[in-house]
């Protein structure tokens, strides 16, 4: 579909299949559509207003029209996006979602997004069929919320500048002025979640970059904050059902 995005007011056209560059950036930006993203190599990051997605080959993500987005590739990442206009019809989401891709999703996406000469009534019906897939997607939780709380704010900070910090909520509260009880009050309001849950959330997903990047497992494990190497497989698994390498063997395009 010809539906153009726009950049701080400014109008850019929207492209089916874009290579980026090892922490390439799209900054923000917003579409007139619907926006349905597929990274088929590689890892994206996706940034909007409510918290960041990290996003790997099986999965893709809906943007609704209107809302600013970025993305950020981790590893060499070839980024497909659909387009659908507002008013056709479909299973349209109001908020952006991650979902997982079934084989057929997948293989329907990548014809869309590979041929430009399509016919405009084939493409039609395929974008149909990407619609309906859509309907019974599982939607998994890897999701982190932006919090509002300049306290919250400046946790994260500390976590993003060394993911692989172990020190306790009440230690990090120290740090940033507040006890432990507020931040964990404040988790739980802003997040919807515990410090300890949010915190492996965070964990994971710092995880998939760095798979993508092509670290090895004891790597990840010490950058990540896990204790031990078997803690970080085990909390893969028990998030994922496969352990990082039965991972990377799933999705042989999660790494270029």
């Amino acid at each position: 579909m010809s539906i153009d995005g726009h950049i701080d007011g400014h109008s850019i056209p929207s492209s089916p299949i874009r290579m980026l560059s090892h922490l390439e950036r799209i900054d923000r930006h917003r579409h007139d559509g619907h926006q349905l993203i597929y990274p088929r190599r590689g890892v994206l990051r996706v940034f909007t207003a409510s918290g960041v997605w990290v996003v790997p080959p099986s999965q893709g993500v809906w943007i609704p029209a209107g809302i600013d987005h970025a993305h950020r590739a981790c590893g060499t990442t070839e980024m497909r996006a659909i387009l659908f206009a507002t008013d056709g019809p479909g299973p349209f989401l109001e908020h952006p979602t991650v979902l997982a891709f079934t084989p057929l999703l997948r293989e329907a996406v990548t014809c869309l997004t590979d041929d430009a000469a399509l016919e405009a009534g084939t493409r039609g019906h395929l974008e149909r069929v990407v619609l309906d897939l859509l309907r019974g997607v599982e939607a998994p939780q890897r999701f982190l919320p932006a919090l509002p709380d300049p306290r919250l704010r400046e946790v994260v900070a500390i976590l993003e500048d060394d993911p692989g910090d172990r020190r306790t909520l009440a230690a990090l509260g120290a740090a940033v002025g507040a006890s432990e009880r507020t931040l964990s009050r404040l988790f739980r309001e802003h997040a919807g979640m515990t410090f300890a849950q949010w915190r492996g959330q965070f964990r994971l997903h710092h995880a998939l970059v760095l798979l993508a990047e092509g670290h090895q497992v004891t790597r990840i494990a010490g950058a990540c904050g896990y204790a031990s190497p078997s803690a970080f497989i085990g909390a893969f698994r028990e998030a994922f059902g496969v352990t990082p390498g039965e991972y990377l063997r799933r999705e042989p395009d999660l790494r270029l």
